[in-house]
């Protein structure tokens, strides 16, 4: 995993150090700034303190030295980190690296992507980080992660669904292909309907395509008429000017015809009476 990190993250001109393991206090810990897990389950985390209770840290984190303000930034560990932190440790096991800040964001991911519980949306939203704070494609990380760019690409989507659908997501434990299809939805008030069907019916994939494939087509239909009656109230404004000015130029031709205009409740009534002239 060294070798395949510094080939893939562009460490191999850093600063090279000794796999020594050291005691570093844990009050000059702090956490990775890009860790892509936003909710940590304290209750894994117990379980883990529990285990290296009882069996001690198998594995020392791995830091990274800001010599500039005297403090250690995880690049990997970091629920070790809290685990030996809510054991109260004064200090803890640690392995010292001098890596590059996208190095250590993409190290962060990578190791939560090799944990199954990480969820799909935190997995977007750290893909998302690291094209952000590093200037990266698509293209670009999807070569530095191993992975196709397509899978990239389809994560990324995901964040298109409107925040406050985020939280109702989680509640329902939806799966990626349950979240992939809300996407054809057009608005939040669309979306927070489907999950709430989707949650309160147990729909699966198929069934959650074919509602919302409804919902689509329901909300075309309720936007059609509306929409062709604005263009023909706009188009029938035309039509009537359209006439006046043909009456116009009937006046200036030396004519004085009789119109007459009269809007029913089913359409508009124009007479227009040309005298002959006479002999």
């Amino acid at each position: 995993m060294k070798e395949t990190w510094a080939k893939i993250f562009g460490m191999e001109n850093e600063e090279k150090y000794e796999e020594n393991i050291d005691y570093i206090e844990i009050n000059k810990i702090k956490s990775n700034p890009y860790q892509p897990r936003e909710n940590i389950d304290m209750e894994k985390i117990k379980e883990l303190s529990q285990s290296i209770k009882t069996y001690g840290l198998l594995q020392p984190i791995i830091v990274k030295y800001n010599n500039k303000d005297d403090y250690y930034q995880i690049i990997a560990g970091e629920r070790r980190y809290i685990a030996c932190k809510e054991l109260g440790w004064a200090a803890m096991p640690a392995i010292v690296k001098a890596i590059s800040d996208s190095g250590m964001a993409a190290i962060a991911l990578i190791e939560n992507l090799q944990r199954e519980n990480l969820h799909y949306m935190e997995e977007a939203l750290g893909y998302q980080k690291l094209i952000d704070n590093f200037g990266l494609t698509q293209e670009v990380l999807a070569q530095r992660l191993g992975k196709n760019q397509s899978t990239i690409a389809n994560k990324l989507r995901l964040l298109k669904i409107h925040d406050q659908i985020k939280d109702y997501i989680l509640h329902a434990n939806l799966t990626e292909r349950h979240a992939r299809a809300l996407l054809k939805l057009p608005d939040a008030k669309s979306q927070e309907e489907a999950v709430k069907r989707i949650y309160e019916e147990e729909l699966n994939v198929s069934q959650t395509e074919s509602l919302i494939e409804e919902m689509v087509e329901r909300t075309k239909k309720d936007k059609g008429p509306s929409k062709k009656k604005k263009v023909v109230v706009r188009d029938m404004r035309i039509f009537l000017n359209t006439i006046r000015q043909a009456v116009k130029a009937i006046q200036k031709a030396g004519l004085k015809p009789m119109v007459t205009e009269k809007e029913c409740s089913s359409h508009y009534e124009i007479v227009i009476r040309l005298p002959k002239k006479e002999d």
